[in-house]
């Protein structure tokens, strides 16, 4: 902080973190008395050496090097001002606990030094900023990158079949086990940036970590390694669909008895994960994969862990850079303002979202479809939900009270427990049977 009330303040981020500032209490830099600010003005997202910036659409806007964006890459140097108050984006490989005070020469050779890498796929060249002149990076151009998630690469001992799916992070594919005949599902990583050995060691610790989940509601992991520079997954096959394709077969939505089903399930997978310390962190439609016919749907949820190690190891970059919102509209408060610290309660926000959106075809917030991030961000903070009964009278309301008390904005206002949630959603359930 170069300037304003606060001058000298320092914020240091030494991973992947969001930032919120703005006049509202729940913002990480809260300017409660500067009318300049709007309650939720601008939102950073740092995934170190990048940082981005991000106006939500405040009164009088977010200035960068002296001229008013909504968006903006920072770099080392930039200023990003409003009213009286300057923040000086400051990049840099130093380790933040070293005191450079005797010694101020070493402090300023800390900037991250700009090497050429070379696409892993097809040897474009390109650049990236890296902490050492030497420094090994894996990287896939844009081009390569769209490719491989169109046409992954074979795996060492699988036989692939078909694609299955695509998203954000790679693709995922129907494959055979050569040495059994068993049928599995290969999901190939594609960091989105250049990424370090360092990094992508520790992102394959994280997996392991997660890999050790054994149970009914969980899809198994089989094995995970690299070929060729790409991240796999090898997971259990699961034969049915993912929740959101169920729905839109349904004409987009499911009757409250099939949601019930796949939620209690979903919340049990939940209550075991949640009591060894794991949290998902993206609970979604797409992450629940359903088998079976109802009555007897048998609900896997995947993915767990994934989107927090894709962040936190770096092989996301930063996540907000496009106008389409994407999951961020499944995210509590929390988890928008602070990347790194989210708990248990994140994920009972994430699954009343998704059984909303399973109940009546809608998002719970009162956006459009199409609305971009800014106002997707504000919506999370400031709008409350529209009732579902609101959407589809038909839904018994103490079912639709158990959904919406997951979605309260405040985290002590929610269920306590995926536990508890399971149980009050059962019990509402059978008072309707």
């Amino acid at each position: 902080m170069i300037a304003g009330p606060q001058i000298g303040r320092v914020f240091t981020f030494d991973q992947h973190e969001t930032f919120m500032i703005g006049r509202s209490e729940d913002s990480q830099f809260c300017l409660p008395h500067d009318r300049f600010f709007s309650r939720h003005h601008c939102l950073l997202e740092i995934a170190p050496p990048q940082c981005f910036l991000r106006d939500l659409g405040s009164t009088n806007g977010t200035f960068v090097n002296g001229l008013k964006a909504e968006t903006a890459h920072l770099k080392n140097g930039d200023r990003i001002q409003g009213g009286e108050t300057v923040l000086e984006v400051e990049v840099s490989t130093a380790d933040t606990n070293q005191d450079y005070s005797q010694d101020p020469q070493k402090s300023s050779d800390t900037t991250p030094s700009l090497i050429t890498i070379l696409c892993l796929n097809c040897g474009l060249p390109s650049k990236a900023e890296v902490s050492r002149p030497d420094a090994k990076l894996t990287f896939l151009c844009d081009n390569c990158r769209e490719q491989l998630k169109k046409n992954p690469q074979p795996i060492p001992n699988y036989q692939m079949i078909k694609m299955l799916g695509q998203g954000g992070m790679g693709s995922v594919m129907l494959a055979r086990s050569i040495s059994d005949g068993s049928a599995v599902a290969i999901k190939t990583l594609l960091p989105e940036v250049a990424v370090s050995d360092q990094s992508l060691k520790r992102f394959m610790r994280e997996i392991e970590v997660a890999a050790s989940l054994k149970h009914p509601h969980i899809v198994s992991y089989i094995e995970h390694g690299t070929h060729n520079g790409i991240v796999y997954l090898v997971t259990e096959y699961v034969s049915g669909m993912d929740a959101s394709k169920l729905s839109k077969m349904r004409g987009g939505k499911l009757s409250y008895q099939e949601v019930v089903k796949i939620i209690e399930q979903t919340l049990a997978a939940l209550d075991f994960a949640h009591s060894l310390g794991f949290v998902h962190r993206d609970i979604k439609e797409q992450n629940i994969l359903v088998d079976g016919k109802f009555p007897n749907y048998n609900s896997k949820l995947t993915d767990f862990g994934l989107a927090k190690s894709f962040k936190q190891t770096g092989m996301s970059g930063v996540t907000m850079v496009g106008d389409v919102a994407g999951t961020i509209a499944y995210m509590p408060p929390e988890q928008v303002r602070d990347f790194k610290e989210v708990r248990p309660p994140s994920d009972i926000y994430g699954v009343g979202m998704t059984a909303y959106s399973l109940l009546t075809g809608a998002h719970a917030l009162d956006i459009s479809p199409s609305a971009g991030i800014s106002e997707t961000v504000k919506a999370i903070f400031e709008k409350p939900i529209v009732p579902i009964n609101r959407r589809v009278p038909e839904i018994p309301l103490r079912v639709a009270a158990v959904i919406e008390t997951a979605l309260a904005k405040e985290v002590e206002l929610r269920w306590h427990s995926a536990r508890e949630m399971r149980e009050e959603l059962l019990r509402a359930a059978t008072l309707f049977l």
